[in-house]
């Protein structure tokens, strides 16, 4: 079942703000890092991208960077907002490369793998 963007929740228990449209991003392609069952990467953490991020991604197999026209991706660059996989968000953040975060926009399901705490540690839109 894919519950609408609106209806889903963001890690501070409200509702879900967009990430992104330009370029667009999510794992249903819509501006918003929500999720459902089929999102087995957890793609609901929405990062203002960094170099270092972008050139970690690739160091572990996942390029962000080349376009590819097949899945309709054009291909990040430093300063690009993007739902990132929490899992590789966390590897990164272990690694000291995280790019900072912004809360409202980063869905909910993220505390499930990543504390509050640690999340608002690298937050850009609250304090």
């Amino acid at each position: 079942m894919n519950t609408p963007a609106s209806v889903q929740k963001n890690v501070l228990g409200e509702p879900l703000q967009p990430c992104c449209l330009d370029p667009v991003t999510g794992i249903f392609r819509d501006g918003y890092c929500h999720t459902n069952e089929n999102d087995i990467g957890h793609h609901v953490i929405c990062a203002r991208l960094t170099k270092d991020f972008l050139e970690f991604s690739l160091e572990q197999g996942n390029d962000l960077i080349t376009p590819n026209q097949a899945h309709s991706f054009p291909g990040l660059k430093d300063g690009d907002q993007w739902c990132l996989c929490a899992q590789r968000w966390k590897q990164a953040y272990e690694a000291g490369v995280a790019p900072p975060i912004y809360m409202r926009s980063t869905h909910e399901n993220a505390l499930e793998i990543i504390s509050f705490g640690i999340l608002k540690s690298k937050a850009i839109d609250i304090h």
